[in-house]
C-alpha cells in the first residue's frame, strides 16, 4: 500500500481524554500561527482503547525560539538536545519536539502544507503504528503511512528502513511493541533487525526499555522471546547464557533454565500487579536476574542427577555485575542482590524449622538491600510457581504462607526493628568514642536480634558483661 498523508476520520473521543493542558498549548499554538499534533504511542494505544500516560506532541510552523517562549509559560524545561529539542512537563508527563525536515520560514497553516509535512516528519519513527498523529482541536486522525491498517492487522512495519537502522535500540522496541500488541513483525523488519549492531547500546538505554518491558506488559517473557526470534538476545547477555542449560526434570519439567525464567518472569508479574510501583520494580528484575548463576554452577552428580550448588549466591554477582553494566540505580541494585542471594531461603527456612533468631538474622540481612521477608517471599513465589510441577500448580505456595507467619512471630516480616541501643546510651554509660564503640554497637545489634528484646538497658548491659569478660579472660 502506498502511503500518503490523508485524514482517516474525525475521532473526537480521543481529545476527551486528553489533558486540559495539551488543548490550551495547541489553541496558543494555532494562535500563533502554527500546528500541534498529538503523536507517537498515545495516539495508538487511544485507538486500541487504552489511555497511554506519556504524551508525545510536535508543533509545526514555529521555530524553536518560538516555541521555548510559547511552552515557558506552561511550565516546560528549556529543551534537552540542541538538534532536535525536546521541552518536558513531568508533572503531566508531557514531550514537546518539533517535526524533523519542516522548515518553519516555508511553513503555511493549511492542509496542504501539514501533510507532507506531517509524512516527512514520520519516516523518523520506528515504526507505521507509531506515525499515527491526531490534531486535538480538528479532532481529526492523520496517517500518513498508514498505521491505522497496519494496527488492525497486527503488523509491525518499519516507518522507514534506513531511518530505523539508524537507531539499533528501535529492535528492542519492537519486540517490546510485538509483546504488548500482540503484533507480528513483517518480514522486512525482521531481516533489518537480524543484521543490526546492537553492541554499541549504551546500558542505561538497554535497561530504559527493559524496564518497560518489565513494567509495562501483562507477559513481558513474550518480549525477551521475540527478540531471540530476531536473532538479537545477545544484547541481553546473561539472559542468552540461560538458554540450553539443562535441569532436574523432577523439579523443573517445563525445560532449560530459559524457559524456566520465563515463567518465574510471567509470574511475578502477576505478582506486581498489585505493588507499588518501587516494589514491583525490586521484583521483576530479581526474578529476571534469579538464577543467572545456573550457567556457571550446573553439574550432573555421581547419581545423575543435574544440580546447581552455589547458584543462588553466584547469581546474586552476576546480577549485579550486569546490572553494574546497564547503569541501574545502585541502591536497586542492592536490593535485588540480596533478594537474589537469598531466594531460596523460605523454603528451605520452613523445611528447616529455623527459629525467631534465624528470621531475626536474614531480616537484618535483607535490610542491608533495603527490603524484607515479605520481597523475599514475593521473590521465593514466583520462583516456585514458575515450574510446570504439579506440586507447583496445585499450590499458591504453603512455604511462603509459613515462612510469612513465621517471620510474623518474630516480628520482622516488614523488616527488623530500629535498633534499640544507640552509640549515645554507650557513650553515656561510659564507652568512648573509637573502634570499640562500633564493635559494641554491631553486639548490641546482634543480641536484639538474637533476643527478641527491646529494653535498652537489658541489652546494653549484657553487652558491656560480655565486654568486661572478655577484659577479665
Amino acid at each position: 500500500m502506498k502511503p500518503s498523508a490523508r485524514r482517516l476520520r474525525s475521532a473526537p473521543g480521543i481529545a476527551s481524554v486528553l489533558p486540559d493542558r495539551v488543548l490550551e498549548i495547541a489553541r496558543r499554538v494555532e494562535q500563533a500561527g502554527g500546528r500541534l499534533l498529538v503523536v507517537g504511542g498515545w495516539v495508538r494505544d487511544a485507538l486500541r482503547g487504552e489511555t497511554a500516560k506519556d504524551l508525545d506532541l510536535e508543533v509545526y510552523g514555529l521555530s524553536s525560539d518560538s516555541t521555548d517562549r510559547l511552552l515557558s509559560a506552561f511550565g516546560f524545561t528549556p529543551p534537552v538536545g540542541k538538534q532536535f529539542p525536546v521541552w518536558r512537563q513531568t508533572r503531566e508527563s508531557i514531550d514537546v519536539g518539533l517535526p524533523r525536515g519542516v522548515d518553519p520560514e516555508t511553513w503555511e497553516s493549511s492542509p496542504a502544507s501539514l501533510e507532507p509535512a506531517l509524512a516527512r516528519a514520520s519516516r523518523g519513527r520506528d515504526l507505521t503504528l507509531n506515525a499515527i498523529a491526531f490534531d486535538p482541536l480538528g479532532g481529526d486522525l492523520l496517517d500518513p503511512l498508514g498505521g491505522a491498517a497496519d494496527l488492525e492487522a497486527g503488523v509491525l512495519r518499519m516507518a522507514d528502513a534506513t531511518r530505523f537502522a539508524e537507531d539499533p535500540l528501535r529492535v528492542l522496541r519492537a519486540a517490546r511493541l510485538a509483546a504488548k500488541l500482540g503484533a507480528r513483525p513483517d518480514p522486512a523488519l525482521v531481516k533489518q533487525a537480524g543484521r543490526m549492531d546492537l553492541s554499541g547500546l549504551p546500558g542505561e538505554r538497554v535497561a530504559g526499555e527493559l524496564r518497560r518491558v518489565l513494567l509495562e506488559l501483562e507477559r513481558p517473557w513474550r518480549a525477551v522471546e521475540w527478540l531471540d526470534r530476531l536473532g538479537q538476545l545477545s544484547c541481553l547477555g546473561p539472559i542468552a547464557a540461560l538458554q540450553g542449560i539443562d535441569q532436574d526434570p523432577i523439579w523443573h519439567p517445563e525445560g532449560d533454565v530459559y524457559v524456566h525464567t520465563g515463567q518465574v518472569v510471567d509470574q511475578a508479574a502477576l505478582i506486581a500487579k498489585s505493588l507499588t510501583p518501587a516494589s514491583a520494580e525490586i521484583l521483576m528484575w530479581s526474578a529476571l536476574c534469579h538464577d543467572f548463576g545456573k550457567p556457571d554452577t550446573t553439574r550432573r552428580d555421581e547419581a545423575g542427577r543435574i544440580r546447581s550448588p552455589g547458584h543462588a549466591r553466584r547469581s546474586a554477582e552476576r546480577a549485579r555485575a550486569w546490572l553494574i553494566e546497564l547503569h541501574v540505580a545502585r541502591r536497586l541494585i542492592d536490593s535485588i542482590e540480596v533478594l537474589v542471594k537469598r531466594h531460596l531461603d523460605p523454603a528451605q527456612f520452613v523445611k528447616q524449622g529455623a527459629g525467631a533468631k534465624g528470621y531475626r538474622r536474614l531480616a537484618r540481612q535483607l535490610s542491608a538491600g533495603g527490603v524484607n521477608p515479605v520481597d523475599l517471599e514475593r521473590l521465593a513465589r514466583a520462583d516456585h510457581l514458575g515450574r510446570s510441577t504439579e506440586h507447583a500448580s496445585a499450590e499458591p505456595f504453603a512455604a511462603g504462607a509459613r515462612f510469612l507467619e513465621a517471620a510474623r512471630s518474630a516480628g520482622v516480616d516488614h523488616g527488623v526493628r530500629p535498633d534499640v541501643v544507640s552509640a549515645a546510651a554507650l557513650m553515656r554509660g561510659g564507652v568512648e568514642a573509637g573502634p570499640e564503640l562500633g564493635r559494641l554497637l554491631a553486639r548490641c545489634r546482634e543480641i536484639q536480634d538474637e533476643t527478641g528484646w527491646t529494653d535498652e538497658a537489658r541489652i546494653r548491659v549484657r553487652a558491656l558483661e560480655e565486654r568486661r569478660a572478655r577484659g577479665s579472660g
